[in-house]
C-alpha cells in the first residue's frame, strides 16, 4: 500500500496520475496546506523542506519527498513509463518540468491568478514567461508525439497537470495546435481523469 501525503495541486495530481496508470493500491492522506499543516514537526521529518507530495510504500518501508523522485521510483517499482534505453531523454524533460515549467508556472499563479493588481513587474515577468513555455513545450510536440519521445512517460505525467491550469494562465491555449493536441490526448487517458480527481469529489480536467 503506497500512503500518499497530499494537497490537490498539480503536484499531487502527479502522483495519483501515476498511481493510477500504474494500478498500485493508494489512500490518500490530505495535508492542509491553506493552514499550514507541511510545516508540522512530522512531516518535516519526511519532507526536509515541507513540500507536499511524499509517499510512503508500507510494504517497502521506504518514504520519499520531491515529486520527480516519486515518479521515478513508481516507475521504476512498476517497470512503466520509463524505458531503460530512454532514461537520458526522459530524465531531460521530467526536470525541466520540475527546474523550469513548474516554478515558473506557480509564480504566474501567484502573481497573476491568486495576488493580481499587486505588481505589474511580476505579473508581466511570469506571464511572458509563461507563454514562452507554452510556446517552447509546442516546439518540441511539433516534433515528438509526446514531450521525450514517441510514448508516454513520467515526463508527460509530470507536466500534464500544470498544463491543466491553463485556465489560470490566460495564455490561450487553443492558439498552441501540437501542445493542444498533446493536451487532449493525454486528458482522454481514464487512468488520468481518475488520478486527476484527486480527492475523489468529481473533479474533471479542464477543457480547452
Amino acid at each position: 500500500m503506497i500512503e500518499v501525503l497530499t494537497s490537490n495541486t498539480p503536484n499531487g495530481k502527479k502522483i495519483t496520475i501515476m498511481l493510477e496508470e500504474i494500478g498500485f493500491d493508494y489512500k490518500i492522506t490530505k495535508i492542509n496546506i491553506k493552514k499550514d499543516e507541511q510545516f508540522k514537526p512530522e512531516f518535516q521529518k519526511l519532507s526536509p523542506f515541507r513540500k507536499i507530495p511524499v509517499i510512503i510504500d508500507h510494504g517497502s518501508n521506504v518514504s520519499l519527498f520531491e515529486s520527480g523522485a516519486i515518479l521515478i521510483y513508481l516507475a521504476e517499482k512498476s517497470g512503466k513509463f520509463y524505458d531503460k534505453s530512454k532514461r537520458t531523454v526522459i530524465n531531460q524533460w521530467l526536470m525541466g518540468q520540475m527546474a523550469y515549467v513548474g516554478p515558473m508556472l506557480g509564480q504566474h499563479h501567484q502573481f497573476h491568478h491568486y495576488n493580481p493588481g499587486k505588481s505589474k513587474f511580476g505579473e508581466e515577468r511570469y506571464f511572458k514567461i509563461c507563454e514562452r513555455i507554452y510556446l517552447e513545450l509546442d516546439l518540441r510536440l511539433e516534433k515528438s508525439k509526446f514531450l521525450a519521445y514517441d510514448d508516454y512517460t513520467i515526463a508527460d505525467i509530470a507536466t500534464f497537470p500544470w498544463i491543466a491550469r491553463h485556465e489560470w494562465h490566460d495564455i490561450g491555449l487553443k492558439k498552441f495546435k501540437n501542445l493542444s493536441r498533446w493536451y487532449l490526448e493525454i486528458a482522454s487517458r481514464s487512468k488520468v481523469k481518475s488520478g486527476y480527481d484527486l480527492l475523489k469529489k468529481g473533479e474533471t480536467i479542464p477543457e480547452i
